[in-house]
């Protein structure tokens, strides 16, 4: 094309014998291109007009343009420049008759409108954008000048009435670079961020992530210190639908008990206290539309009574309030879990008195009083911690025995629900296991125990109590059991959690004491396949007791609770 129009010009259009509307037609005027085409989808028919804006084509050159259609999307190529690239409403046509039609080159069938310029080919292919074959020559001219081949190698007429197959690359536009804008025009197109590996679609408003770049833990900084009312023994962090983000820390000392933060422009804030009484750990559970929130208590209150308390939140008052009291014996921790559709609750009992081998009690709701009742005890020694599990159609339940009054060195057990009550599945032996810890890499599922201090009165002392190794056992299908996977040596672990990030998987550790101080580093192990858990940071932690991972829109981060200071940190994972 060699255009210097003064006005509306006419390049080609397909006109009906005895109407005088264009059936498919392209417009030139300054600095405009207009494709136009008859639509049928209103009674009647009804012209569409989509314009190319800031196409410059007077200057006295010879200029190749190539325009691809396909339903909404139409895209514009002049010079085998970036294209430019509209989304309309109305689609072009599916089908178009053209039955006693005929073809304009340079007019509209009259003198109006009468392409000045100068036109050396036109050629109309089926379906596919013919820009990445027409732009091939590094030379331009040569290319505006000369026959592309795939213009001499047009698709002959089928034999039949069947339709030529012709990918239609003209829907799928892809940007790259920063982030671009994502209006109705945009809709449908893609965006490729190459810097974090991701792909886009825009819907009209927003980009949505299509094919996310994977992140990697590059390193961990200190994010934010939670002070709290006193040395704090768990920590659990929550959310509830449509109000926010939450952690509550179980505290040592009442008053002033144990509080509750909300996450609040990017950090935890005083919400709500509660009276507890050397609270150990809470447990977050929903049952229905109903959110509760129960802690353990290990003491007694002023009045010596002992129990622990379930809170119920209240929707009205934005609160947690009293809903049940339990009668408990220095509580450890709560696990609640849902088997064949009914909600049960199971605390962990350590000891009544000086005796450290008592019952552990599991409850199940009771949907018609709308309370926890006895559903099951199972004999404990000195337990800390509850672990619910399912594998396939079945549910497990482990405990962390950690002490039987003489020893530490005792085993915990593993049960499985069968026929309405949890049974011996199998019992690994623990050197004062504080926690248990299932977590799934791939189709395998592993188990890690936390032991936090080997003693034997009956037997030496040995040189350190507290370093001691930890160990991670998996599920062997053939043998239908945990079997050890791997040792690592910890120094009184209390905690394992395990988190991703990407494709990565991770277990921390809380180590609480070497032996001579509380200030030890806690570690971050790498899962490496084959090298199993491999340390990858080291951090530093003062009476670590608990850890607990959580992800806001700002990112990941570990929260972990001290035991010996009334500080609680907040860490944040650094990515890649």
């Amino acid at each position: 094309v060699r255009a210097l129009p003064q006005r509306n010009e006419y390049i080609f259009t397909l006109m009906g014998e005895e109407s005088p509307s264009v059936l498919v037609g392209l417009r030139y005027a300054p600095e405009k291109l207009h494709f136009l085409f008859w639509s049928q989808e209103r009674t009647g028919g009804w012209q569409t007009r989509v314009t190319f804006h800031n196409v410059s084509l007077s200057n006295n050159q010879w200029h190749t343009l190539v325009l691809a259609v396909s339903g909404q999307s139409f895209s514009l190529t002049v010079d085998c420049s970036i294209p430019k690239d509209m989304v309309v409403e109305t689609p072009f046509p599916a089908s178009l008759s053209v039955k006693r039609a005929s073809f304009y080159l340079g007019n509209r069938r009259r003198r109006k409108g009468v392409f000045t310029g100068l036109l050396r080919q036109l050629v109309l292919l089926p379906g596919a954008d013919a820009t990445p074959r027409i732009c091939t020559a590094m030379n331009l001219k040569e290319a505006t000048l000369s026959v592309p081949t795939v213009l001499q190698d047009v698709p002959m007429k089928p034999a039949s009435n069947e339709v030529l197959k012709y990918p239609y690359e003209t829907d799928t536009k892809v940007t790259l670079g920063s982030r671009p804008s994502c209006t109705k025009q945009e809709k449908a197109q893609f965006w490729f961020d190459a810097s974090q590996r991701g792909l886009y679609l825009c819907n009209g408003s927003a980009w949505i992530s299509m094919l996310e770049g994977k992140q990697r833990l590059d390193y961990v900084e200190e994010y934010q210190n939670l002070v709290t009312n006193s040395e704090t023994m768990g920590v659990e962090v929550f959310t509830i639908p449509q109000v926010g983000l939450f952690a509550a820390t179980a505290n040592r000392y009442t008053p002033p008990g144990s509080a509750i933060y909300k996450w609040t422009e990017g950090n935890f804030v005083p919400y709500q206290n509660i009276p507890t009484y050397q609270a150990q750990s809470w447990k977050y559970f929903t049952i229905g539309k109903k959110i509760f929130l129960a802690v353990a208590n290990f003491e007694q209150n002023d009045r010596g009574q002992e129990f622990s308390v379930i809170y119920k939140w209240s929707r009205r008052k934005e609160k947690f309030i009293p809903y049940q009291r339990i009668s408990t014996h220095s509580a450890r921790d709560w696990e609640a879990f849902v088997i064949e559709g009914e909600a049960f609750l199971a605390v962990v009992n350590h000891r009544e008195g000086n005796n450290h081998n008592i019952d552990s009690v599991i409850y199940r709701w009771n949907p018609r009083t709308g309370l926890f009742e006895t559903n099951q005890t199972i004999p404990t020694s000195g337990a800390y911690d509850w672990e619910f599990f399912t594998i396939g159609p079945y549910s497990f339940l482990a405990v962390a025995n950690t002490f039987n009054g003489t020893s530490t060195k005792i085993y915990s057990h593993i049960y499985i629900w069968l026929s309405g009550s949890f049974q011996l599945f199998q019992s690994i032996l623990t050197f004062g296991a504080a926690d248990w810890e299932v977590f799934h890499i791939g189709d395998r599922v592993f188990l890690a125990v936390a032991n936090s201090h080997s003693y034997d009165s009956g037997m030496p002392a040995p040189s350190n109590f507290y370093a001691i190794n930890s160990s991670i056992y998996e599920l062997n299908i053939t043998a239908q059991m945990f079997v050890k996977f791997q040792d690592l040596l910890t120094y009184s672990a209390l905690d394992w959690e395990f988190f991703s990030v990407g494709d990565d998987s991770f277990l921390v550790v809380a180590n609480s004491f070497d032996g001579f101080t509380f200030s030890v580093n806690s570690i971050i192990y790498r899962w490496q396949g084959y090298e199993g858990f491999v340390a990858a940071h080291h951090l530093p932690t003062v009476g670590c007791r608990d850890w607990e991972a959580f992800h806001t829109t700002e990112g990941s981060y570990l929260l972990y609770s001290s035991a010996k200071e009334p500080l609680s940190k907040v860490l944040k994972l650094k990515t890649t």
